[in-house]
């Protein structure tokens, strides 16, 4: 039996911004963002451009939300079709941050993403209230200043502030989870990619050992679970259990620190030669993220998603190597081999490349053999330096100046996306 007892108990709140994109372009149009019909597209010129985000109104009148295509947005003269303006969005998202501040600490607040924000606020009290009245003030303040809906979740821990965010406080503004309620509000959630921390390929493999509901994974063996998943297996059940010993600002599940790029391409990729170059751009961007944080991974994962015009699908593989490494060319000839093993030959849309198994880059052991794979090691932190001195553009490989390459394009957006 699980006792909580003695696990963490504190005023976790996660913070959402409703809508962000969506609704910071409304108010910057005047509009109400709960009220009004709004879409936000990366591009209005491109047909098949996607939409990064819509209105409450635009998902639930008309189905449309992030990932539908531009062409899919009926011709409705009460719709309001904007560009992303990142640059904007930043800002804000920094702004709110700065708000957080007039309740808690700058080490009790972890931003998560540019819409959403973990706050403690144990000791608080005196201040503010309850943990319910102090969500409240907070969406007060936020919706008194910038004129944005959130919604606000509160647990005794960041997974359960979260969870009660994304099932309950998201319909209905303001909602609190215990510990008691796991069994009655958790347990019940199916199917399982819905649990914060468990995506479509842990879920698989859940499913075949005919686990389908969170409350099946609480109640399935510890041991069985670490014998397959390892210390992921651990963390799933414990976390079924609503329990979580993360640390403000850690990451959920402990060892899944990974350095990862993905992106949808602007045009279909059919020449092996071309989508091999923008793996080597991508990979070049890994292998940078990696060793900005002195970090080295073994584990390499390539995804290719094919077109939707010749049905979609794709595939993704992983490969771990003999030495954790961050030199963009040994993660550029592990990804060709899983390319080469494969690739069907057929028209690619999307391509992702992860870097995980990390460890500190002072930790890998050099051998006094291989002269070349040092001076590679250093050449990558010579080039990121030149980088970060002159600017993204300052040093780049010869395929960003082909009509394949995608940097050269992509260094003018923030997010991804227009400024």
């Amino acid at each position: 039996m699980i006792s909580y007892s003695t696990v963490p108990n504190q005023k976790i709140l996660c913070v959402d911004m409703k809508s962000f994109f969506a609704s910071c372009a409304a108010v910057k149009l005047g509009l109400d963002p709960l009220t009004c019909y709004l879409a936000v597209v990366g591009d209005k010129e491109r047909e098949g451009s996607i939409v990064l985000a819509s209105s409450p109104k635009m998902k639930s009148e008309f189905g449309i939300k992030t990932g539908n295509r531009l062409f899919e947005i009926p011709n409705d003269p009460r719709i309001k079709i904007v560009n992303a303006t990142m640059a904007t969005y930043l800002k804000t998202s920094t702004e709110i941050s700065k708000l957080f501040y007039q309740f808690v600490p700058k080490e009790c607040i972890h931003t998560y993403s540019i819409d959403e924000s973990f706050l403690q606020i144990d000791g608080t009290e005196r201040l503010w209230g309850t943990a319910w009245e102090t969500a409240e003030k907070i969406r007060d303040a936020i919706a008194s200043k910038f004129r944005l809906p959130c919604a606000i979740g509160i647990g005794p821990n960041m997974l359960l502030a979260k969870l009660c965010l994304d099932l309950e406080a998201k319909g209905s503004g303001i909602a609190e989870w215990t510990y008691e309620d796991v069994r009655a509000k958790l347990w019940n959630v199916t199917p399982l990619r819905e649990m914060w921390g468990i995506g479509s390929r842990i879920e698989r493999a859940l499913n075949r050992m005919g686990i389908m509901t969170v409350g099946q994974l609480a109640n399935y063996p510890l041991a069985q679970l670490e014998k397959k998943f390892g210390v992921i297996g651990n963390q799933l059940y414990y976390h079924a259990h609503g329990i979580d010993y993360s640390k403000l600002g850690a990451p959920i599940i402990q060892g899944q620190i990974s350095y990862a790029k993905g992106q949808i391409l602007l045009r279909d990729y059919d020449d092996p030669k071309e989508i091999k170059q923008v793996i080597l751009e991508m990979c070049e961007e890994v292998a940078r993220r990696a060793r900005t944080e002195k970090k080295c991974g073994r584990t390499v994962s390539l995804g290719i998603g094919y077109s939707k015009d010749e049905g979609g699908g794709g595939f993704h593989r992983s490969r771990t190597i003999a030495e954790p490494t961050n030199v963009t060319m040994e993660i550029y000839r592990t990804c060709l081999e899983l390319f080469e093993e494969n690739y069907t030959n057929r028209t690619v849309r999307q391509i992702s490349i992860t870097l995980s198994n990390v460890c500190d880059d002072e930790m890998v052991q050099l051998s006094l053999f291989q002269e070349n794979k040092i001076k590679e090691r250093e050449l990558g932190y010579v080039m990121d330096a030149i980088r970060k001195k002159h600017g993204s553009n300052a040093i780049l490989r010869a395929v960003s100046y082909t009509k394949a390459g995608t940097t050269l394009h992509r260094s003018k957006l923030v997010g991804g996306h227009k400024a």
